[in-house]
This record gives C-alpha cells, sequence and structure tokens, in this order.
C-alpha cells in the first residue's frame, strides 16, 4: 500500500480493538508498516491480519505494556522487522475509577503504570535508535522527522471526578510529551498528544449483561459507562454525539504527517466541542 507514509514504520500500543486499531488501520492504509500490540493475542493478531488483508505490512507485539522489558521487545520488533521507526503511539490504557477515600494503591498505580509510566519506557527504549537515525541523517544532510503521539484525556485536561488516577496520569503524560518535545527537537521528532473526550468504545459504551471487563494479572477490571451517565454526556457535546474510533484515529494521522512538522509539545483536544 502507498500513500502519505509509504514506508515508514509505526509503533501503535493497545491496537487490538478501539481507537488504537482505528489508529493502526488508518496508518497502514496510508502506507505505513505497523506493530500491532494488545494485551490479548487474539486482537492484536486480528488487526495486523485484517492490514494484511488489505495489502499493508504488519506484525503484531502482544503482551502487558507494564511489563518490564516490554518496551524493549516492541521498538526491537519494528527495528528489526524493517529497519526503522518513525511513528511512536502510545494509545494503550484502560480506567478503573473510584472515589478517593475508596481508591486503593493498586488502582493508584496500575493506572499510573499503564498510562504513564508505560509512555515512557516505550520512548525511553527508543531513543538509542533514534539518536543514532538522527546523527547519521545529519551528517548526510537530510532532515528526517519522525513522530510521538501520546494519547491523553479530557480528564488530564479539565479534571474528572472520581477519576483521581486517570486524570493524573493523563496529565502526567501531557508533561511528559512538552519535556520530550524539548528533548527531542534536536533528533527532528515531534512529540505530540491528543486529548479525547467521549469516544464510543468498550471503555465507554454501556455495560450490558453484568458489563465488560479487562483481565489484568489475573483480576477483572470492570469497564463500561451505565446508559443515564451516557445520555448525559452525549447532550453536553456540541455536536451532538460521542466521537466514532476512527474519528479519533485521524485526530492522531494529523500528527504523523509531514504537513505536521513544525508542530511540537502540543496537546489536541478531541470532544465534539465540549469544554
Amino acid at each position: 500500500m502507498a500513500g502519505t507514509l509509504d514506508g515508514k514504520v509505526a509503533l501503535v500500543s493497545g491496537s487490538g480493538r478501539g481507537i488504537g486499531r482505528q489508529i493502526a488501520l488508518k496508518l497502514a492504509s496510508e502506507g505505513a508498516r505497523v506493530v500491532v500490540n494488545d494485551l490479548d493475542d487474539a486482537p492484536g493478531n486480528e488487526t495486523a491480519a485484517e492490514i494484511k488483508a488489505m495489502g499493508g505490512e504488519a506484525i503484531a507485539c502482544n503482551g502487558d505494556v507494564t511489563k518490564e522489558g516490554f518496551a524493549e521487545r516492541f521498538v526491537a520488533a519494528g527495528v528489526d522487522s524493517w529497519g526503522g521507526l518513525d511513528i511512536i503511539v502510545n494509545n494503550a490504557g484502560y480506567t478503573w475509577d473510584n472515589v478517593i477515600q475508596k481508591m486503593t494503591d493498586e488502582q493508584w498505580y496500575a493506572i499510573l503504570d499503564v498510562h504513564l509510566t508505560a509512555p515512557f519506557r516505550v520512548m525511553r527504549a527508543a531513543q538509542r535508535f533514534i539518536r543514532e537515525a538522527a546523527r547519521k541523517e545529519a551528517e548526510e544532510g537530510r532532515e528526517v522527522f519522525r513522530k510521538v503521539v501520546n494519547i491523553s484525556s479530557t480528564s488530564g485536561v479539565f479534571g474528572n471526578a472520581g477519576q483521581a488516577n486517570y486524570s493524573t496520569a493523563k496529565a502526567g503524560i501531557q508533561g511528559l510529551t512538552r519535556a520530550m518535545a524539548k528533548e527531542w527537537g534536536r533528533y527532528k521528532v515531534n512529540v505530540n498528544a491528543v486529548a479525547f473526550g467521549l469516544i464510543m468504545t468498550r471503555l465507554t459504551e454501556a455495560p450490558a449483561h453484568g458489563g465488560a471487563s479487562i483481565d489484568i494479572s489475573g483480576r477483572e477490571i470492570p469497564v463500561g459507562v451505565r446508559p443515564e451517565v451516557l445520555q448525559t454526556a452525549e447532550k453536553m457535546i456540541p455536536l451532538g454525539r460521542g466521537g466514532r474510533p476512527e474519528e479519533a484515529a485521524g485526530s492522531v494521522y494529523l500528527f504523523c504527517i509531514p504537513e505536521s512538522n513544525y508542530v511540537t509539545g502540543q496537546t489536541l483536544v478531541v470532544s465534539g466541542g465540549r469544554p
């Protein structure tokens, strides 16, 4: 497949389902070679297979992004397979909500680990390749831009009751984004963030038959939002509805294309106009 991102190598964490899957498909549709990741093998492998079926190139590097050694394995999957690394999308995550007096240390650290520590480790693991590639390109007189897109949330921008852990982690990823934009500017790396509002995925859709859940290290974490909460939230969105995963993917794509080469350290709020 050929397109705007022809030949680029992209890592997309949490891309077996939902927003991440749509990001992987969008990048692949524009010619990127994609390293797909999911906590579970089946959805990660399915997304990779879907990309191949549409004529693209993809491999799956599944597993828990918070586990020791995952970041190095993730980066190596792209570098070893295709000899490059051009785009990193730190998307993997989930919510585990509670009011602060009921929130355990386990809940606090689990959410910080997946939304903030894991992206930090992926970028740290990528640094050596990026530094060496940038040095070589500079010696050759070439200016090559690379892209990092970190996924934040309106909860990190404005805060949200019952999400002290998630709001903190998503605010933190914006700080990490701004710091790395300054640190990696010399390597011609654009580091930006996208803060999503209500996007309709399994993490936000109304639970059915007892609710969906995510298995984290043997613990079932319930996900989903009550129907009445969803209805209230959608009424507050000027565009009148929650966003679709493919619309969310489009906003990430904007930060991956050459037209955004002079944009770095920014957070784009994608909320349908809701403040």
